[in-house]
């Protein structure tokens, strides 16, 4: 309300929103009079005595006889001032009256902008509420980093007084916050983000700090305005997160760093099982004895297997599993590993057949290792799961106009799969037959395995089957850097008919493939009468071994049904080579080892003049042999560096077998003085160096070895390093070392026999 002086009393304000304390109170002013008001009498009399008294004037000199022009002039002169005052008045009035509305404007305008004053404070006082309820900090500072505001929170955070905050720099209250450089800003502005870690009285908190630098376009002035937010929960679940993380990683490493030990240890006594039990297969044994330790070779190298497989699914899992590219022949790992698992074939009395494409590159970059690995579970599945029939290879090359990939597709006539099952087979622990009275064992991890390093490699696998019509794997891997084969071999059987004469479908078939994709023609028989209608024309005739008799009958009646003028070649399994005397005499010209190698067949049926059978002599498995060294027919001197006595023994016995002279030292450094001392009587033809010995192991034997025929200028003795670790990663790291050859654990007395042999010098 406005007293009569003009000032309107002060009425307190309520308080806003029940936030902070009760807001500050508002003043409304009046504006002041413009001028002091004279009193109503004042106003209205005078005009009213001037009047009067020029009358009065006027009357009494027209009394006295003045001349009438000065009564006249008075009473004119008295007329003339009413004009003139009631013009003044009107005038007054009317200025008055427009004072008075420019007064109330003004007074409203100035209530108008109080209202807007206190409506800004208000708002400021709401803002600031808010802000402090949620918890952030605000603080602006000046160009000197010194506070110019902090709020209540930051206040209570440090536990100082808000209003001693002015002026202090945050490095004062043990904050390490800068500031931004002039020469960060652009545009006249500069965000900046940092995690900060502010001590207070209940311990360390973490605050998200971000602040706006601003510096004025026309002063220059600088201000850094920042509000943080309390993130310590989210600190503290990160570090718990890295804790667990590291934890896991040790626990992985651990784990593999375990197994690796563990699947290290496992197969040191393997090999003497396996070794062992192979020599004692070589002595004279009753039938009931041969079967014992051929159940003992079986069930060693189904846990062998096991173990792989677990090893491998460990790193997997672990994340160490890396490819190793490196130039490969596909034909070369696919023939091997044909050969390698015929025997199950064979013993399983079902085929095995392996058909590349003549398109197929030479060599590829690839990890051979993998491919190896992936290949074996593929082809060992389909044997274990066939009881009849067989399985088929095929690789061929699917060449598009941005891709190039090589295509490897197992076949089999085994039991086949459930729709349901297609995908389940490929995870972890997972089997086709996952019932108790499944007929095949297993861990369900060789496919899982198999996918993981497909995938690994760029590649993809997939299966296809149907339940009792077997099934097909198959899977593709990038051709790269592929070296182009000859394209001499697409023809290379122009002009050439063939008959295949066996009732093994799946490798009769392989090798039609292999006939017709490099430009021959072959007809498949299963009955010598069937064959008879396909003589005319013939070149070649393969037969299989096993539907011949011991006296050669089949091939005198197919000579009699027109197959008088054709090469005769006969198609012999591993077991059947003491039988090549009697074929030769029955008028075989040549052998065809099972399974058949597509560059064997081709050289032989190329052949213009095949030579004929010779009569083998007979050898007994493991029997010495004798190697050509010299001009003269000598064993080869074989130093063994191994600290295992039953590795040693086994070692040591199958070379003797083989005709070489040995040498055994049970570490390192023996090793090293018996190959650089003056003592020795003759220089060693080979080293078989075992890598963990005590005194000094077997890398650092190499070295030394490496380093003391360069000193004394000799040639280099090849090294063989033993090691029950199959890893890649291990054969390259010997290799680099100075190694010759890599022989891996458990031995396989052919195998090791090979690979000493292999790495003398003829």
């Amino acid at each position: 309300m406005v007293t009569e002086s003009g000032i309107r009393e002060t009425e307190s304000a309520e308080n806003v929103d029940g936030i902070g304390p009760e807001a500050p109170s508002r003043q409304h002013i009046a504006a002041p009079p413009l001028a002091p008001e004279l009193p109503a009498a004042n106003r209205e009399g005078l005009p009213f005595l001037m009047l009067v008294a020029i009358v009065v004037l006027a009357g009494l000199s027209h009394l006295t006889g003045a001349p009438i022009f000065i009564t006249v002039g008075l009473l004119s002169t008295g007329m003339a001032g009413l004009a003139v005052h009631l013009r003044a008045r009107r005038t007054a009035r009317r200025t008055v009256a427009l004072l008075g509305e420019t007064a109330a404007r003004s007074r409203a305008e100035v209530e108008s902008l109080a209202d807007r004053v206190w409506e800004m404070q208000e708002s400021e006082e709401r803002f600031r509420g808010l802000i402090d309820a949620l918890g952030d900090l605000v603080v602006h500072r000046d160009r000197d980093a010194h506070i110019v505001y902090a709020n209540k929170v930051f206040a209570e955070l440090v536990g100082a007084d808000q209003r001693d905050l002015a002026g202090k720099a945050l490095a004062d209250l043990g904050i390490d916050v800068g500031i931004v450089p002039d020469a960060a800003f652009s545009d006249h502005e500069c965000l900046s983000s940092t995690d900060v870690a502010i001590r207070t009285p209940s311990g360390p908190r973490w605050f998200s700090w971000i602040e706006l630098s601003v510096r004025d376009k026309e002063s220059g002035a600088v201000s850094h305005r920042a509000i943080a937010r309390d993130i310590t929960a989210r600190k503290h679940a990160e570090t718990s997160l890295i804790t667990a993380r590291e934890r896991a990683e040790y626990a992985s490493q651990a784990k593999s760093r375990f197994l690796a030990t563990v699947s290290h240890e496992i197969r040191t006594p393997m090999n003497g099982i396996m070794g062992m039990a192979k020599l004692l297969a070589d002595t004279g044994l009753s039938p009931q004895q041969r079967t014992y330790v051929g159940a003992i070779s079986t069930s060693a190298s189904a846990l062998l297997a096991l173990i792989e497989d677990l090893l491998d699914y460990s790193k997997i899992e672990a994340g160490r599993f890396d490819p190793e590219p490196q130039p490969m022949s596909v034909r070369e790992i696919a023939d091997n590993i044909v050969e390698l698992l015929a025997a199950r074939a064979f013993a399983k009395n079902i085929g095995l057949g392996c058909h590349v494409e003549p398109d197929v590159p030479q060599m590829i970059s690839a990890d051979p290792g993998r491919v190896r690995q992936v290949l074996l579970n593929l082809i060992g599945n389909a044997i274990k799961f066939t009881d009849s029939g067989g399985v088929l290879v095929s690789i061929a090359r699917a060449r598009t106009e941005t891709t190039d990939r090589i295509g490897f597709t197992v076949t089999d006539t085994g039991p086949g799969l459930h729709e349901d099952d297609l995908e389940r087979i490929f995870e972890e622990f997972e089997q086709a037959d996952g019932t108790s009275t499944r007929a095949h064992g297993g861990a369900g991890l060789g496919l899982a395995i198999s996918r993981r390093l497909v995938i690994a490699m760029g590649g993809t696998i997939s299966v296809s089957s149907q339940l009792g019509q077997g099934s097909e794997f198959v899977f593709e891997i990038p051709a790269i850097s592929a070296t182009e084969p000859p394209q001499s071999r697409r023809d290379a059987l122009s002009g050439r008919r063939a008959v295949i004469l066996s009732k093994n479908a799946i490798e009769a078939d392989a090798i039609a493939r292999t006939i017709r994709a490099n430009g021959g023609k072959v007809d498949l028989a299963t009955t010598a009468a069937q064959a008879a209608s396909f003589a005319e024309g013939c070149d070649a005739l393969l037969v299989d071994a096993a539907m011949e008799e011991g006296d050669g009958r089949l091939l005198k009646r197919l000579r009699q049904s027109g197959f008088a003028d054709c090469e005769a070649i006969t198609l012999i399994a591993p077991t059947d080579r003491g039988m090549l005397g009697e074929f030769r005499a029955s008028g075989y010209a040549t052998f065809l080892a099972r399974p058949v190698r597509g560059e064997t067949l081709l050289r032989v049926l190329l052949t213009s003049s095949v030579p004929a059978l010779t009569q083998p002599q007979p050898e007994k498995r493991g029997a010495p042999t004798a190697r050509a060294i010299g001009g003269r027919r000598r064993g080869l001197s074989v130093l063994i560096a191994e600290d295992n006595d039953i590795n040693a023994m086994l070692a040591r016995a199958t070379l003797l077998k083989a005709g070489h002279r040995v040498k055994l030292v049970g570490n390192g450094k023996a090793a090293v003085e018996a190959i650089t001392g003056t003592d020795h009587k003759y220089r060693f033809d080979v080293v078989l160096m075992d890598l963990h010995m005590p005194v000094m192991d077997g890398l650092d034997a190499i070295a030394a070895i490496r380093r003391h025929e360069e000193e004394t200028a000799v040639s280099p003795v090849p090294i063989m390093v033993l090691s029950a670790d199959s890893q890649e990663t291990t054969r390259h790291a010997v290799l680099a070392h100075g190694a010759s050859g890599f022989v891996t654990k458990p031995l396989d007395p052919d195998a090791l026999v090979h690979a000493v042999e292999g790495h003398v010098a003829a």
